[in-house]
């Protein structure tokens, strides 16, 4: 195949509507617009609009609502803390604070503080003080055999 030999699959391609050339056309003199009127003319954006009426749009009720002073916690799972364990970053004696996780590049930056989720096997006995964790991740690390204390008023949800 050669690239003049490149054609689009039949029907892939339509031709543009000529409009206003002429009354065998079907679409000559008013282009297919009808007589006078604001629609007819050109520059016309009247979408949402109808005629002074308040729109539809703006009559329905919205949904939803986002908290103005919601917390934003940082979110790691145990996975990944085990994994750092492992690769010698983090040091499993000694007590792993919110800090200490920033320091190592777990976490990029606190937020409002750092939660704990329990996706993924924790076999280190670790000792973990964070602002909040699930239930799950509190008993996953307490049947390693460590202990993770909720630092915050956030408590396990």
């Amino acid at each position: 195949m050669k690239l003049h030999e490149l054609r689009d699959n039949p029907g892939a391609t339509k031709a543009r509507k000529r409009v206003g050339r002429g009354p065998g056309s079907g679409t000559g003199k008013m282009a297919g617009r009808g007589i006078k009127g604001q629609k007819s003319r050109s520059g016309v954006a009247i979408k949402g609009f109808e005629g002074g009426q308040m729109p539809l749009y703006q009559r329905l009720p919205k949904r939803g609502f986002n908290k103005p002073n919601r917390k934003k916690f940082a979110v790691i799972n145990l996975g990944l803390i085990q994994k750092f364990v492992d690769e010698k970053k983090l040091d499993a004696k000694a007590a792993i604070t919110e800090d200490v996780l920033v320091a190592s590049g777990l976490v990029r930056r606190k937020l409002d503080g750092v939660r704990v989720l329990a996706k993924g096997d924790i076999t280190a006995k670790l000792n973990l003080e964070v602002t909040g964790a699930s239930k799950a991740a509190v008993e996953a690390v307490e049947k390693a055999g460590g202990s993770l204390k909720v630092t915050a008023a956030v408590a396990a949800e």
